[in-house]
């Protein structure tokens, strides 16, 4: 059984799935936004809400062309280069403590993903209970040898990675002293398409990762890729938030408003209670319903002697007379008594 803890949750096969809502940078800025997001994550119910820790210069730097400028007209960032990107989106860090004690007074966990080693050594010293590792970090070894020698629970993505790199890096933490790690199955397109989400591949991802819980780092819109993939056994769901898409910012496009953000939670819950056991026979809540399956009736008055005919019997609701499974058994074969109509046939009735 694949299980961990953060904080104070436990997380696998036989929980209810962990929510995590993303603010990212749909903080537009704001610091009051950002505490309006961490209330309206709550309110939705989600378990954990999870921040980005870095700066423009951490995880870039501030120069123009080449694959430093977003010329990809599909991108939601066209005309932007990284380090303008990166400026706009960044969460503050002397905002970190209050959105971290304003989550945790909600009752909500809070950790962020480090982008560099010094974000991690700023995370350590607010006491977070986990690090996030995104997907385009998931090749920075020298970012995981200082998350892994934490001892912290370590959550990383699987976007943009081959198998064997993905291989690679969770068992580069392990060396490193990592031993509660949780895959996301990514896509690293934003927003991602479901064509591009290929779900199917959770199982594989349990299969190979035998110790590890998996989840789904979500890009798509709406609920269901989430919904989907907790039936094929991810237990975390991550998802980015916003109040509201029309408000605009870096994520807003792909981002879950508060309503959605609920139904996030209600429907991927929902999705694990009713998974349940393997159920081969009726089950204890189903006893009652029995009686409304079909069974034989006597649909006329028959007199005894008289035989039984299309005519005076039928397979009809309820079901406490004989199976349908004897119907055409019994036609030609006569009532050794009176029976009137809408009695119970059974066996003994019969010659």
């Amino acid at each position: 059984m694949r299980e961990i803890r953060i904080g104070e949750r436990m997380i696998g096969d036989n929980h209810v799935p962990f929510i995590i809502a993303e603010m990212s940078g749909n903080h537009n800025g704001d610091i009051r936004r950002a505490l309006e997001l961490v209330k309206a994550a709550s309110d939705a119910g989600a378990h954990a809400l999870k921040l980005q820790t870095y700066t423009a210069d951490t995880i870039t730097l501030n120069h123009t062309g080449g694959l430093f400028d977003i010329t990809d007209i599909h991108s939601l960032w066209y005309r932007k280069n990284l380090h303008q990107l990166y400026q706009e989106a960044h969460t503050p860090w002397d905002w970190h403590k209050e959105i971290f004690d304003y989550a945790n007074s909600l009752g909500m966990i809070a950790f962020s993903s480090p982008f560099d080693e010094s974000a991690v050594d700023f995370l350590m010293n607010l006491d977070v209970p986990a690090f996030k590792i995104a997907s385009f970090e998931s090749n920075h070894f020298p970012l995981l040898k200082k998350v892994a020698q934490t001892g912290k629970p370590i959550l990383i993505s699987s976007g943009t990675s081959k198998l064997n790199e993905l291989y690679e890096s969770v068992k580069y933490l392990k060396d490193n002293g990592a031993r509660e790690i949780v895959i996301f199955k990514c896509t690293s397109t934003y927003p991602a398409t479901p064509e591009n989400t290929n779900l199917n591949t959770i199982p594989v991802f349990q299969s190979i990762f035998e110790d590890c819980v998996i989840g789904l780092s979500d890009h798509t819109m709406g609920i269901g890729a989430s919904v989907a993939a907790v039936a094929l056994g991810a237990r975390v769901i991550e998802k980015h938030f916003t109040l509201r898409r029309s408000d605009g910012g870096v994520d807003s496009a792909f981002s879950l408003e508060p309503e959605e953000l609920k139904a996030l939670v209600n429907e991927t819950e929902t999705a694990f209670l009713a998974l349940g056991r393997v159920q081969l026979d009726t089950q204890k809540s189903e006893e009652k319903s029995r009686q409304f399956k079909r069974s034989i009736y006597v649909s006329k008055d028959i007199k005894a002697g008289e035989t039984l005919t299309v005519d005076n019997i039928r397979v009809v609701r309820p079901g406490d007379g004989l199976e349908p499974k004897y119907y055409d058994e019994i036609l030609g074969k006569k009532v050794k008594i009176d029976v009137k109509f809408g009695t119970p046939l059974t066996l003994e009735t019969l010659i």
